[in-house]
């Protein structure tokens, strides 16, 4: 009797050859039937899937956010306690700087996929999408930080949910580049909350 697949099995073993190709040059690189062959399928096989390049990359993409959400809820649940937005933010933030193997090649896969982005209006608005639920889910937790006291009241917690963004993106290519460490972009991301946490609530 033939072996039943898993389709949705099927479809993240081909986005994660597609992220180890991505990787080590890019998605331009990865061509369908290269990523066929990382995947050890036939060019058959992976249409089957997905039709074009296109939807291939925004289900990785989806993929990767998925994973990083996954390894984010782990690292908030072994901490002590109910956590609090500061500890939601830096545990996200830490989870979105390539500190490790899986989120180095996440940030790589982000980084060649927002390149292409920025020429294709499909990809684009997909891209836009992500940093807008991202800022918002930021904002949010700024939110709940003014309102227990934590974050000073005249911060404007849709500005400060776009400027994290904006750190931690600097940071994430510090540290890819080598101009800056692992440990050193965390000290820094450590830094801006303590500066940002520190209304009367927040002692």
């Amino acid at each position: 009797m033939p072996k039943r697949v898993d389709h949705e099995e099927r479809r993240r073993q081909i986005a994660e050859a597609l992220w180890r190709i991505a990787a080590a040059r890019g998605l331009d690189g990865a061509s369908l039937r290269d990523v066929a062959a990382e995947a050890g399928i036939s060019l058959g096989q992976l249409q089957h899937y997905f039709t074009s390049k296109d939807d291939m990359i925004v289900f990785a993409l989806g993929h990767i956010e998925h994973l990083a959400q996954q390894r984010i809820r782990a690292r908030i649940e072994a901490l002590p306690g109910a956590p609090t937005p500061r500890v939601v933010l830096r545990e996200t933030l830490a989870e979105m700087l390539p500190l490790d193997e899986a989120s180095r090649t996440g940030y790589l896969v982000q980084v060649s996929y927002f390149v292409r982005a920025v020429n294709d209006e499909r990809l684009r608005t997909h891209a836009q999408e992500g940093i807008a639920a991202l800022r918002a889910f930021f904002a949010d937790q700024l939110k709940a930080a003014v309102a227990q006291g934590e974050v000073a009241a005249e911060r404007d917690p849709d500005r400060e949910a776009a400027l994290l963004i904006a750190l931690t993106d600097g940071l994430s290519a510090a540290v890819l580049m080598e101009y800056d460490s692992a440990q050193g972009a965390l000290a820094l991301i450590d830094l801006h909350l303590a500066r940002l946490f520190s209304g009367p609530g927040s002692a």
